[in-house]
């Protein structure tokens, strides 16, 4: 366990959406983390923003800097793998956004070379800490829905103009099943474990369009079904979860509100941070309704957690074990939409009992 006061200083590859609206803002809230570089080309900018950060243009720049200790990586999805794979090799602690890799075989390899490295290698899962997902799981942890049947999770969304940026042009990684299938998958896994299968259907539906811009997802879970959703031709809006068991019906409408308070300029640690101001609706099959308060979001506490792991004081809180199953489950999504059949996880045992053990730290 390190003793040491000294901040942890961090550079962070990548100034685009992600860099700029979740990771900057949420780095710098947290004690014990100092955002010291970012890499991007475009220096301006970033002082815009951050007029104390070191801006350098190259990932090798920060990744030979031995004051560094920490590297999280928010560039577009086809350089996740290689540039963990570098900073791992250079001794570094790492995090990486949202896919974790292109596919399984990456995945492993990298958590494979974490392992080996010694170093804390970590997947930004921040919707883990969403007041929505925390409310759904706060009602089914607690029994309120009996025995759980049926669980839909949508993010849709109306942007019906194909954009001129990575994500909705072709390439590796891009397209919506990777770039909102990671969250929703991971959420599932987190509330519900692996499925026994997976069904999918991937669609392209906007006019010009490319890449994946509507998926549905169903995993299967015994008699259990679970729906993950995305769209992007949702005008009016979907409920962000709907949750149906034994002894009722939940409905939480808005999705957690952080994403816009950052993008507003709120930081954690403000007045209002994470509180949602929509409440679930719990219905009991009866006539009854219930108002069900959201618990508070923070998403921020995603990197305290990180911190602590580094510090050798907690935990990781999003393992490369549990990005691989991710990873299985989003490959299988692929493979049923191509096959059209449901098609089971191509994990091992060791992986399958790598995900439980996670789960029941």
């Amino acid at each position: 366990m390190s003793t040491s006061t000294a901040p942890l200083r961090v550079a962070l590859i990548g100034y685009g959406f992600a860099g700029k609206t979740f990771h900057a803002p949420l780095i710098r809230s947290v004690p014990g983390l100092a955002l010291s570089t970012v890499v991007s080309r475009d220096a301006a900018k970033v002082h815009a923003d951050l007029p104390d950060v070191d801006v350098v243009a190259s990932a090798d720049v920060a990744l030979a800097d031995p004051q560094l200790d920490v590297v999280v990586i928010a560039s577009p999805n086809d350089t996740h793998a290689p540039l963990a794979r570098a900073a791992l090799e250079a001794g570094k602690h790492v995090v990486v956004d949202k896919p974790f890799a292109l596919d399984l075989v990456e995945a492993r390899e990298l958590a494979a070379i974490a392992e080996r490295a010694g170093r804390v290698l970590s997947v930004f899962q921040n919707r883990r800490w969403d007041a929505d997902f925390l409310g759904i799981r706060q009602l089914i942890t607690e029994g309120r829905l009996g025995e759980v049947t049926h669980l839909e999770s949508h993010i849709d969304r109306f942007r019906p103009q194909v954009r001129v940026r990575w994500r909705e042009q072709p390439g590796a990684g891009s397209g919506l099943w990777y770039d909102l299938g990671p969250h929703l998958v991971d959420q599932a896994l987190c509330l519900f474990g692996l499925p026994d299968r997976v069904w999918a259907s991937l669609a392209v539906q906007r006019e010009g369009g490319t890449v994946t811009d509507w998926a549905h997802v169903v995993l299967e879970y015994g008699q259990r079904r679970v729906i993950l959703h995305a769209s992007m031709l949702v005008a009016g809006g979907s409920p962000r979860f709907v949750v149906h068991g034994t002894l009722g019906s939940a409905v939480k409408s808005m999705i957690d509100p952080q994403e816009t308070q950052l993008l507003a300029g709120m930081r954690p640690g403000d007045a209002d941070w994470g509180v949602d101001p929509d409440d679930l609706l719990l219905y009991d099959g009866g006539g009854n309704v219930e108002r069900v308060s959201s618990p508070r979001g923070d998403q921020s506490r995603y990197y305290a957690a990180f911190r602590d792991a580094v510090l050798g004081q907690g935990d990781n809180p999003v393992t490369p074990q549990q990005a691989i199953t991710v990873m299985a489950v989003i490959e299988a999504a692929i493979a049923s939409a191509a096959e059209g059949h449901a098609v089971e996880l191509a994990l091992s045992a060791a992986e399958r009992d790598a995900w439980a053990s996670a789960a029941h730290r």
